[in-house]
């Protein structure tokens, strides 16, 4: 397979005169689904580098030594080959491992052009899985998007540290948006519903112990740059 240069990175290749392939094609059809309304998704807020980390290859198990991590033909870039650098798995192509990570830079590029609070919003919720590596090494034009997802909440139960008082909106709600806050025992704070389907606005007040929310797909701050 012949190596494959991203066409989100201007680094020169390590070899001026090899040959480089074709970027792959964005890969989605169109913008994320909206998230399950039974609460089957994550109540977790993912922090950069923790995006789509279950899905990251070569997670376990011995990985090709940096020095090897070459293509059957060509060569790859400098910044390439940092990002397969302890990620591809003894027995694998590397070639195989830096497609995937292209890919993810492609579906974000089709999402931030149709819908960036979607394009974030699929980061919070780890629809684009493992997406802060390959930002970090083959689209660093997408920082703004990983760095953004880190501050928003997809749906389930957020408590304790992860909780930052402030406003928020959600992103590409169900007609089933449901959240709720709670202080110090159990207290409600807020709570509410949206069969509309439009984006809802909300605050976390400082006294905030659990905000949990079902049917919204994400929620992103007030004031972000979508």
């Amino acid at each position: 397979m012949a190596a494959c240069g991203s066409s989100h990175d201007g680094n020169a290749p390590e070899a001026a005169d090899a040959p480089r392939s074709a970027a792959p094609g964005p890969s989605v059809a169109g913008p994320p689904t909206a998230a399950p309304t039974d609460g089957a998704q994550s109540g977790t807020s993912k922090a950069p580098g923790a995006f789509g980390a279950d899905a990251e290859p070569g997670a376990t198990g011995p990985k090709v030594p940096s020095a090897e991590l070459t293509p059957a033909t060509g060569t790859f870039t400098k910044k390439e080959k940092e990002y397969l650098t302890d990620r591809v798995p003894k027995g694998m192509d590397p070639a195989a491992v830096l497609q995937t990570g292209q890919e993810t830079c492609d579906k974000l590029d089709f999402l931030v052009k149709a819908d960036r609070r979607i394009a974030v919003g699929s980061l919070v919720t780890g629809e684009v899985p493992d997406a802060a590596p390959a930002v970090a090494h083959l689209c660093a034009g997408h920082q703004d998007l990983v760095d953004e997802a880190a501050l928003g909440y997809a749906d389930g139960a957020h408590t304790g540290k992860e909780l930052r008082p402030g406003t928020y909106r959600s992103v590409s709600p169900t007609t089933a948006c449901t959240w709720r806050t709670e202080g110090a025992g159990g207290k409600v704070l807020d709570q509410g519903s949206s069969a509309s389907g439009q984006p809802v606005r909300i605050t976390l007040p400082a006294a905030t112990r659990t905000f949990t929310s079902t049917g919204c797909y994400a929620w992103l701050p007030e004031g972000d740059k979508s």
